[in-house]
């Protein structure tokens, strides 16, 4: 059994930018919540059985009380962002979970999804191109798709593109900064730099203070070595708003992560969403081989 782990923001971000705007008869926009059930309904129909989705049902999160720096819904489009319950109200209709998240971010849910699952499936796909769940990679066995190219980053494809394992992303992070997510890194700290320090210490805690103990053939490392020394208390802040929690309670068990057909009230949300073809669509797939 494959257990997939849907990325339900990026998924709408992704949705609200890809296709045109659409109101539904009561004036509302609608586009990208439709674009996501579409592109959920695919998924269905090509054959998956057991999914969950998770969204920022608020976009701050506990990060927002570590870091004043960090994402907020601030510049965000007010109709993409009244399109998160309309998108968790929607999924819930056709009968997937949801992990709507206030305290937690998605990404933390997703984290959890995939530990819970990892217990039971055969493989667990997180479908994000997030580069924070890349720390959630383990072997072939919990791996990263990224629906819009077809990438699949398994533990060899996260060394293979960060220069680094799956357990030293949240140091990588720290390290070079993540200005989706809103906090800057270490000044002089680049990819090349974070790669080859941690690919030997693999956490910031290990890194020793002075660069001779480093032994490694890296241009100004005296200078890295130092900025670290000065401000490691903040790299550690910036790991702890990098790692992902991933010990919610997401009941992500495999009975509840099984699809089993939408619920009858998903007719009514077709329609609202001005695609009542979609509530047939869901039924076909409900009733196909394999369900």
């Amino acid at each position: 059994m494959r257990v997939y782990l849907i990325d339900g923001t990026y998924e709408l971000f992704r949705h609200y930018y890809a296709v045109p705007p659409a109101k539904n008869a009561q004036g509302i926009e609608v586009g990208a919540v439709r674009g996501v059930v579409r592109s959920v309904l695919g998924l269905l129909g090509s054959g998956v059985t057991h999914l969950g989705v998770a969204t920022d049902h608020v976009i701050e999160s506990f990060r927002n009380d570590l870091w004043p720096g960090y994402k907020t819904s601030a510049g965000v489009p007010a109709d993409l962002l009244a399109q998160f319950p309309l998108l968790e109200d929607a999924l819930e209709a056709l009968g997937v979970v949801v992990w709507a998240m206030v305290e937690f971010e998605a990404d933390d849910a997703l984290a959890s999804a995939a530990r819970e699952a990892a217990a039971y499936a055969e493989q667990v796909v997180i479908c994000t191109p997030d580069k924070d769940l890349s720390q959630c990679v383990v072997a072939d066995r919990v791996v990263q798709l990224n629906r819009r190219t077809g990438q699949v980053t398994d533990e060899a494809g996260v060394v293979a593109k960060f220069g680094v394992s799956p357990a030293s992303i949240p140091d990588y992070l720290a390290l070079v900064g993540d200005s989706a997510d809103g906090f800057p890194g270490l000044s002089g700290w680049g990819a090349k730099s974070a790669a080859a320090v941690l690919a030997k210490f693999q956490h910031i805690e290990d890194i020793p203070r002075l660069a001779s103990q480093w032994e490694l053939p890296l241009r100004g490392a005296v200078v890295l070595a130092g900025t670290l020394d000065r401000e490691r208390d903040l790299a550690l802040l910036f790991k702890d708003l990098a790692t992902l929690r991933d010990s919610i309670p997401v009941g992500a068990t495999a009975d509840r992560l099984r699809w089993s057909g939408p619920r009858e009230g998903f007719r009514r949300v077709a329609e609202d969403l001005g695609a009542p073809e979609l509530f047939n669509e869901a039924r076909e797939i409900s009733s196909g081989p394999g369900r």
